[in-house]
């Protein structure tokens, strides 16, 4: 029995899909355990494509089950496209395969245009959400006033808690954002029946993980978003609604703390930011560029351009403490191959010449910092095929163990494509 947690240490967009859908080959159970459809995992199995934003990435083995935790907030109509989409393409879908907390949260429609109307009314000062209804889903779960799974399984329930939320709803919608107002009937029929098609999949998650372990098996925890995005620890107000870091793993999963065995944490090779907030190592010359174009950085869920950057290792060391890191997992290495030089920030220099070492809180103080970088030679050797550590160029080599010296943390696996086969394991997660 073992169970191994999987976590961003960027601003999320760090390859962790690929990286579980790995781990997952020796997993019983794999779980999402926060945040909703803003995130999203790309895998590409066998040249073929697939983009996940709620159902965890180890769907694609058989005899795997997959959980949708209590703390994460659930779109049902994206669920729903989800699952159909796997089915035509022949994988299974159905209630032994993917299982749902029945205390994790829903999405309802005035969160979504809540939202829309408050992204709307920011103008430039937009923090740059998706528009998916995250954010508001929380307030209402923070508030005690939301609907969760079990309730689409409840009619009175369902109906007392869309009359009262539609009516505080459109009073903010109509009166202060200058939005249309919901609807009441259309939402409390369209969830009932959403509530129909996934009553096979509700169930006690924690109970069930529960009796996966007591029974031997291993159980994979499965974040979304990077730590940088975390509502308590990233660069708010520019983050998430929830926690992507290792603790919150026990809270939206229910399995208990003393059962964690490992804490993997994803690096990408450089650095990405989608949306708005603080970017020191942004590039945005041929450097950028170059990341961008051949890095394919566009989000899965939102098709918008990531921004692009050196590796910032103040930020990824932050990340290593926040969450207990175990084991680094450096993805998209091969996206550097041929630059000539590279740059990795160690510090922020401040305007009075010192330097810190952390990320601060403030935002004001960070605007006026600047990287302090060390320089490193590049590689242009192609290391796509590359399968053991040593294959790989000395530059490249040297890059990754400064990377690991840096943030105090071992290299565990180091990705050097987009496929299942082109990475290199370095550590056994379960052992």
């Amino acid at each position: 029995m073992a169970c191994v947690v999987v976590v961003g240490t960027q601003w999320g967009d760090e390859g962790k899909g690929k990286l579980v859908d790995i781990l997952a080959e020796q997993a019983q159970a794999i779980v999402r355990f926060q945040g909703g459809n803003n995130a999203g995992h790309t895998l590409v199995v066998d040249g073929d494509q697939f983009i996940f934003h709620l159902i965890p990435s180890g769907v694609l083995h058989e005899d795997k089950t997959c959980f949708i935790g209590n703390g994460v907030v659930i779109d049902p109509a994206v669920l729903l496209g989800e699952m159909e989409k796997l089915t035509q393409r022949g994988y299974n879908a159905g209630p032994d395969k993917i299982r749902i907390s029945e205390r994790a949260h829903v999405i309802m429609p005035y969160h979504r245009a809540l939202d829309a109307a408050r992204e709307k009314a920011k103008g430039k000062d937009a923090i740059g959400t998706t528009g998916r209804g995250i954010g508001p889903c929380y307030e209402d779960k923070a508030n005690r006033t939301g609907v969760r799974m079990i309730d689409l399984l409840e009619p009175d329930t369902l109906r007392e808690k869309v009359e009262q939320n539609t009516a505080a709803k459109n009073y903010l919608l109509t009166g202060y954002l200058n939005a249309e107002g919901i609807l009441t009937e259309p939402v409390i029929e369209e969830y009932l029946e959403f509530g129909k098609l996934l009553a096979p999949h509700i169930t006690d998650a924690a109970v069930e993980l529960d009796d996966i372990l007591n029974a031997g098996g291993n159980v994979l925890l499965e974040g979304a978003q990077g730590t940088h995005l975390d509502i308590d620890h990233g660069t708010y107000p520019f983050v998430t609604s929830s926690n992507p870091v290792a603790g919150s793993a026990c809270t939206g999963s229910g399995v208990g703390v003393t059962r964690l065995n490992q804490v993997w944490g994803i690096v990408k090779a450089y650095t990405t930011r989608v949306g708005g907030g603080p970017f020191l190592t942004e590039l945005e010359d041929e450097n950028g560029q170059w990341m961008q174009k051949t890095g394919a950085e566009f989000g899965a869920t939102t098709g918008r351009p990531r921004r692009c950057g050196w590796l910032d290792m103040v930020v990824v060391r932050h990340s290593v403490r926040l969450s207990g890191i175990t084991g680094l997992c450096v993805t998209k290495l091969d996206v550097l191959s041929g630059l000539d030089k590279l740059q990795v920030c160690v510090g922020y220099k401040q305007p009075d010449g010192s330097v810190l070492e952390r990320v601060p809180a403030s935002l004001t103080q960070l605007a006026a910092c600047e990287p302090v970088y060390e320089e490193h030679p590049g590689w242009s050797e192609d290391i796509t095929g590359c399968r053991s550590y040593d294959e790989l160029p000395a530059a490249c080599q040297s890059y990754l163990e400064r990377l690991a010296e840096l943030a105090g943390a071992p290299l565990a696996v180091v990705s050097v494509g987009p496929g299942r086969e082109e990475t290199i394991i370095m550590a056994d997660a379960w052992a």
